[in-house]
């Protein structure tokens, strides 16, 4: 018996581009901008506000400012064509163009000044292979980064040795402090955060309770208090003649400050392990260490990489803290400067503060990007 099979498809239907609304900037406004009645009504909120503030941000920043000049009087005056009201200019770039390398070196002495630039570039040289995956000798890297490149750092910007001046951290500060501050504590809270959070974890009573009380003492005060006490209040319960440095004292209290807080971010990542997994390290036989070590940690971490970064942001932000102990970080050398009566004007404290949040922006933007970056390569859960 034949069967009629003329209804059989032999060639496959060519593909069709997706309708005009699946694909494109059109979906992608009606996906963001207008997808329900209240993303319409807030993006038309937001587009107002937009409309109304934008041209005179971007007049005051850029068409009204002010480039160059050698005083304040550049910058008390209106912009030619400028519709600011009387007596009011744009932005003063060039107070920030006159004190740009105070806003970088501090008073760092001008003639010793290669020495933080020979020390930036050796940090660049090796951090960027570190942020790359497939770069070779990471192990090697990490060891002349965060081992090496310290020790050569110290005896570059301190000198003292081998013929080169001594120039005391008092001299230090803008940018300078900001990133040897927060690239030291970054540095040592994360090791010592996972020491802390695998401490208050421990069946051992006295362990446990040192990295409790170590951990619920600091983060239970700001760290003004901890900067305050530990420039201030600490060498009062030290030996007679027996010191050390301020801007030493100020790393070992961030630093130590940022640990208790990264203790607790590694700890909810050693609490979102399964059980199963401890039971599954023990049944093969491995130790402590080798089990924490090869299973436990790094999923863990991976886990956490949003509460890591978030804290390395907020190590880098608080920094400009210090200033309240004496020392000039990239904020507090642009606020020290406000009273340089040369560059007074009305319009110089708001340019130097914006350009200092710029500063941080774009730093603190890179870190976040970098994470979403690991998220998507390490696949913790993110999808698009």
């Amino acid at each position: 018996m034949e069967h009629d099979v003329s209804y059989v498809r032999t060639e496959m239907v060519n593909a069709q581009a997706a309708p005009a609304s699946e694909r494109g900037v059109v979906k992608w406004l009606r996906e963001n901008l207008v997808a329900t009645p209240m993303d319409a009504i807030l993006t038309i909120i937001s587009i107002a506000l937009l409309v109304y503030f934008l041209p005179s941000a971007l007049r005051w920043l850029f068409i009204d400012a002010q480039w160059s000049g050698s005083d304040r009087s550049f910058c008390a005056t209106v912009a030619q064509g400028g519709a600011q009201p009387d007596g009011w200019s744009g932005a003063c770039w060039a107070f920030v163009k006159a004190k740009y390398e105070q806003f970088l070196f501090g008073r760092y002495t001008i003639s010793e000044r290669w020495r933080v630039v020979l020390v930036g570039a050796m940090f660049v040289a090796l951090f960027v292979p570190l942020l790359i995956p497939r770069a070779p000798y990471k192990l090697a890297n990490a060891f002349l980064l965060f081992v090496v490149l310290p020790i050569v750092s110290f005896f570059l910007l301190v000198g003292g040795y081998f013929g080169l001046p001594r120039v005391e951290t008092q001299l230090w500060g803008g940018l300078m402090v900001t990133l040897v501050l927060s690239f030291v504590a970054i540095a040592v809270s994360l090791p010592l955060g996972i020491l802390l959070a695998l401490g208050r974890r421990s069946d051992m009573p006295v362990i446990k309770m040192f990295s409790v009380i170590f951990i619920e003492t600091v983060r239970g005060v700001p760290l003004v208090t901890v900067l305050f006490m530990a420039s201030v209040m600490l060498p009062l319960f030290l030996p007679a003649g027996v010191t050390f440095d301020k801007f030493l004292r100020a790393l070992i209290g961030v630093a130590l400050f940022a640990a208790a807080y990264m203790a607790e971010v590694v700890r909810g990542g050693l609490q979102a392990i399964p059980k199963g997994q401890y039971e599954g390290a023990d049944s093969l036989g491995l130790s402590y260490w080798q089990k924490t070590g090869l299973i436990v940690l790094p999923q863990a971490l991976k886990l956490v990489i949003p509460g890591i970064v978030n804290t390395f942001i907020g190590i880098f932000k608080d920094t400009s803290l210090v200033y309240i102990i004496g020392m000039f970080d990239l904020l507090g050398i642009i606020r020290q400067n406000f009273a340089d009566a040369t560059w007074a004007t009305a319009q110089t404290p708001m340019t130097g503060l914006i350009f200092a949040g710029f500063v941080f922006w774009v730093f603190c933007f890179g870190m976040s990007r970098y994470s979403i970056y690991m998220e998507r390569r390490l696949d913790t859960g993110y999808r698009r």
